[in-house]
Order: structure tokens, then sequence, then C-alpha cells
């Protein structure tokens, strides 16, 4: 069946820079419109109208970023008219196609999907080593040692530091998943450490040991520079929002860069974040869990649709866990990490969504 679904997604690819209906993909494969759509949406998690969209809008963001006419960029991925392209734009990545090619603001990657890919480790190592070189070629500044580095999760923490990839720089995990489990307003707080360890089923020492004492560092430094390299899904970007909505409330004065990226090949995206809203999304997303209104980021904004959707007792996850029940627990988290790679979940959020659909 995976064979079967892969030259489904490959006859998409190569389809996806002209008009195609569903029954010229059923013709090709044989079955019928129906079957084809029900297979493609059972394997994939995501429906064939939906992966196209997805495809075509991420795809266009490389022209955007050469400077195309907007207008062009429409016509070339099958829309009407630049409005509709601007809607369509705009309701997946917060932002129009105009206002993304005039700052070069940060997305979600949607690649091409591949049916029990495999990842090499050390490829990935190597993409890392080779993005920091190109970083220090043009950032010289972020190898000193008035310079943080706030790293998503303790492998790359580890990585990082063992390698001194950014020089005489300090270096700092955060070992959370704040897209689980209740919070509170003010991060890092008495209250906070109490609700996050209930939540994680972790002593308060125990919590305090794995999350708080790393920071120690940001309690008591003061840096130039804070760099946050985070992944582009959603658990990674719910991480970054509750670290910089930290910086607010702690008062922090000197610059933020992000360095937003791809988990599978490390293709690092450098922004300068400006505080001063995060501290509200924070509190309208995070504690709410409504939707901002202000404009973000759209790494962020599409994070947080992710996680809004995730929330909801019959989400996408969930759906394609109850259709396939048959599989075992390892089988079907190794699916869920190809298929929903956006999400950015780790074994144990999979595993505890798996226990409660079976």
């Amino acid at each position: 069946m995976n064979e079967y679904i892969q030259l489904m997604i490959d006859w998409v690819e190569e389809h996806l820079n002209k008009e195609f209906s569903l029954d010229e993909l059923a013709n090709y494969m044989g079955y019928s419109p129906y079957y084809c759509s029900f297979k493609f949406h059972q394997v994939t998690g995501i429906s064939i109208r939906r992966y196209v969209l997805l495809r075509r809008l991420y795809l266009s963001t490389a022209d955007l970023s050469s400077n195309q006419k907007v207008i062009e960029i429409a016509f070339e991925y099958g829309y009407s008219s630049q409005e509709a392209y601007s809607r369509a734009f705009k309701k997946v990545f917060g932002v129009t196609p105009r206002e993304f090619q005039l700052n070069k603001l940060p997305v979600q990657s949607f690649v091409k999907l591949t049916v029990d890919q495999s990842e090499d480790g050390d490829s990935v190592y190597m993409s890392r080593k080779n993005e920091v070189e190109q970083l220090q070629n043009v950032k010289r500044e972020l190898f000193d040692k008035d310079v943080l580095n706030v790293l998503n999760g303790q492998v790359m923490y580890e990585e990082f530091k063992a390698e001194k990839l950014m020089g005489d720089s300090d270096y700092v995990p955060f070992n959370e998943a704040m897209c689980v489990h209740a919070t509170t307003p003010q991060v890092f707080d008495d209250e906070f450490i109490q609700t996050r360890a209930l939540g994680h089923h972790v002593s308060v020492e125990n919590y305090i040991r794995k999350v708080i004492y790393p920071f120690n560092t940001i309690f008591k430094e003061e840096y130039k520079y804070i760099v946050l390299w985070f992944g582009e899904d959603m658990f990674c970007q719910m991480n970054l929002l509750t670290i910089l909505t930290y910086f607010e409330q702690s008062g922090y004065k000197g610059k933020v860069l992000l360095n937003s990226f791809r988990e599978d090949e490390f293709k690092v995206s450098q922004t300068e974040l400006q505080l001063g809203d995060y501290e509200s999304v924070y509190k309208e997303v995070l504690i709410n869990h409504r939707k901002p209104s202000i404009e973000l980021l759209p790494v962020m904004y599409q994070a947080i649709d992710i996680f809004l959707d995730m929330l909801k007792e019959n989400n996408e996850v969930v759906k394609y866990i109850s259709k396939n029940k048959d599989l075992s627990t390892a089988e079907l988290v190794n699916r869920l990490f190809d298929l929903f790679p956006t999400i950015g979940y780790g074994d144990s959020q999979y595993i505890e969504l798996i226990n409660k659909a079976k």
C-alpha cells in the first residue's frame, strides 16, 4: 500500500504547476477517484486537495523570495487571480505574499511526502556544521562571549556545546514540551513550576533540575545577543513562544535573533525578533486556547493553528490512529513521525494519544 501511495504522491508532485483533476490521478492509478482519495488520506493523514494546496503555497515562497511578480506566481500555481492566491496564502501563513516578499519571513516547510522514509543522522549533523560555518562568515559577532544560545532540547544543546559550534558563546537547553499540559501566566515562577511538573507527572525537584537549573545562566548574566535555535514545527514554536514571553517579563533589553530550521535538513533562516507582544500571545494561545489577533511570523502563526487543532478531541492525528488501530504502537509512532512532521511531537506525546485512542 505504501508503494501505491508513493506513486500517487510522485504523480501529484509532477503536476503541481498545472491544473489537474482527481479523475486524472485516478485514471493514472487505475482506481476510482473515491478509492484514491480515501487511501491517500488513510495513509498520509491529509487529503489530496489539502496536500496540493500546501505544497503549491510552500513552493511559491521560493518564487516570492526571488522577487518574481506576485501575479505571475499566482497564475503559475493555478490561481485564477492574484487576489485568490493572496487569500489562500494569508490563510495558511498569516501574511500576504507581498508582506512575505518584503520581509523574507520564515515559514513552516511543507516538503514532498515520502512514505516510510529513513533519516540519515550523519548527514543532518554535517548540515548543521555547514549552516553554522556559513553563519559565522556573515555574523561573526554571534560567536563572542556576550552571546547566549538557547537550544530547543538536550540533544541539540549537548551537540552544540561539545563541538563549540558557536565559538566562545554560552549555551543553554530548553527541555520542555509547552504544547502539552496546562501552564500559567508568569513563566518560571513557583506556580509555573508546580503546574508544569504536575502535568509531566514528575516531582517539582526533578522539574527544576531538568528545566529550570540550566537557565541559571539567563537568570544571572546579561547578554548583548540571545540566539534562539528552534525548529519550525509546532512543538518547537510553542517552546519558543514561552521563552520569548519570559524575556519580555524579565525586561531583557538586548537583541534577540531566531534561527528557525527544519529538523531533517537544518536549513537555517535567521530573523531578528522585536519583543513586545509575545506575552499577550502566550496567554491567548497557551492559556486561553484562542487564536491571537496580532500579526506574527508565519512560522509561529502556522504552529498556533496546529496547536489549536491538536486540542480538538477528533483531530487529524487521532483520526489517523483510530483508522490504524491494528498497527503496533511502535509502527504507529513511526508513521506519525513521517506523516505529521509539522507537529513535532516526540514518542511520549504520540504514545499518550495512541493509548487514549486504543
